[in-house]
């Protein structure tokens, strides 16, 4: 199922739901540069000569300014009726649109030739710039509601913020002559509406500092029976609202402003809330050569990279208590004997044949059907179900071969496949 910001927040509970049922979720990246090192000069040192601590310190230096901006997950619950596996598939389109004026405004990197690669492929950018779901990580989430709290107390009466200080407010606002037309017209208006029983009046777009006149302006001619608000059309351009009310509207106004507010920073949490899930839940995470996947996820939707390895391990831990990368499963006894290539789809195709056997894994009722012989590979959901089907597939070799007797399925938490976790 492909998801979008339109539709992210009424497919949360389907998303929550396959997660807390699954034996285990595959995930996969799709980035705005493509494989591990943007800097092809850097590549062999950090593969080759580099210990661990060097290459992660690389990759944090030279990779967390591109974006992820795609993410599959794949759900697999092992069915014992029907001894086979049923998936649940996911693709996220995410990008991190600014929800308000005071949330991040991230810069991001982009590579040609990775941009031009998964266009070449099909990839389609407007999902992502136009339809991406918003995110904040965790510190960015707790920096925004101590704004929203301190908006709060800041705010007046008449539900104004209070620009000015309080002694400031008794006395009439300096207003430059070239804004004076604009502000006299504006509180002429105001002035009949306050003779008025009830009524709206809605200012025309203006600049931020036009506002702030009008607020301090009306905050000073009208402490009680007036409600200011700042709205915004859908091209960004923000105007004022101006009602007269009297103390129970402005009550009923104000309470319903601060709700839409609270809903707005919730939803602006957004696709973080499923790496939230798929952390509480303590599933086993699967993924294919996963480091930049797992470091990206981390520093995009939970919180920034620590500068050393072990503190990032430690990080790493708490976010995500299993993890199983495919292709080091592959490179390690006893498969690293009798696969040649750990490359995802040359992995995949290997393990359909002999020694190999593969478990028959279905879509849910309501899911979409991945075919690989279609290979829609660098679209992160068909990724992330392929390398699912690879782990299932060396899991139960494992079985057939140290077991006796085998049994058709392997759990996920299965001491067989114990010695592959968090590697």
């Amino acid at each position: 199922i492909e998801i979008y910001h339109i539709d992210f927040k009424g497919s949360l509970n389907i998303v929550y739901e396959a997660i807390e049922e699954a034996d285990f979720l595959a995930i996969d990246g799709e980035f705005s540069v493509m494989g591990q090192e943007p800097d092809s000069s850097i590549s062999f040192l950090i593969l080759v000569l580099f210990c661990a601590k060097e290459r992660y310190q690389k990759l944090k230096k030279h990779s967390m300014d591109f974006l992820l901006f795609q993410f599959g997950l794949c759900s697999f619950k092992y069915n014992y009726t029907e001894s086979k596996y049923v998936m649940k598939s996911f693709n996220f389109y995410v990008f991190p649109k600014p929800f308000n004026r005071t949330s991040p405004d991230i810069k991001f990197v982009c590579q040609s030739s990775s941009i031009d690669f998964l266009a070449s492929q099909g990839f389609d950018f407007n999902k992502v710039f136009c339809d991406g779901i918003a995110y904040l990580n965790k510190e960015e989430e707790r920096q925004l509601r101590e704004q929203y709290e301190e908006k709060r107390s800041q705010t007046n009466g008449s539900g104004t913020p209070s620009f000015i200080s309080p002694n400031a407010a008794k006395g009439p606002v300096i207003i430059p002559e070239e804004h004076r037309n604009f502000i006299d017209k504006v509180v002429e208006k105001v002035e009949d509406l306050s003779k008025e029983e009830k009524g709206t009046i809605e200012v025309e777009p203006c600049t931020g500092f036009q506002r702030k006149l009008l607020y301090q302006t009306l905050n000073w001619k009208y402490p009680k029976g007036i409600h200011v608000e700042t709205l915004e059309t859908e091209k960004k351009e923000r105007y004022l609202v101006i009602s007269k009310v009297d103390e129970e509207e402005r009550k009923r106004k104000e309470q319903q402003k601060q709700e839409k507010e609270k809903e707005e920073l919730n939803d602006a949490v957004g696709f973080s809330k499923v790496i939230h899930a798929i952390s509480k839940s303590g599933k086993l995470v699967v993924g294919h050569n996963m480091l930049l996947d797992v470091m990206h996820t981390i520093h995009q939707f939970y919180c920034s990279l620590p500068e050393d390895l072990n503190d990032f391990k430690e990080v790493t831990l708490c976010v995500f208590p299993r993890l199983l990368d495919t292709k080091l499963m592959a490179s390690t006894h006893p498969f690293k004997d009798i696969i040649n290539n750990t490359s995802l789809a040359e992995l995949e195709k290997r393990l359909k044949e002999a020694p190999f056997k593969s478990l028959l894994v279905e879509s849910a009722e309501g899911f979409p059907r991945y075919d690989t012989a279609s290979e829609q590979l660098h679209e992160a959901g068909y990724d992330a179900y392929i390398t699912g089907l690879c782990f299932i597939s060396m899991a139960n070799f494992l079985v057939g071969s140290f077991l006796s007797p085998p049994k058709l399925h392997v759990s996920a938490s299965s001491n067989l496949i114990e010695p592959f976790f968090n590697k």
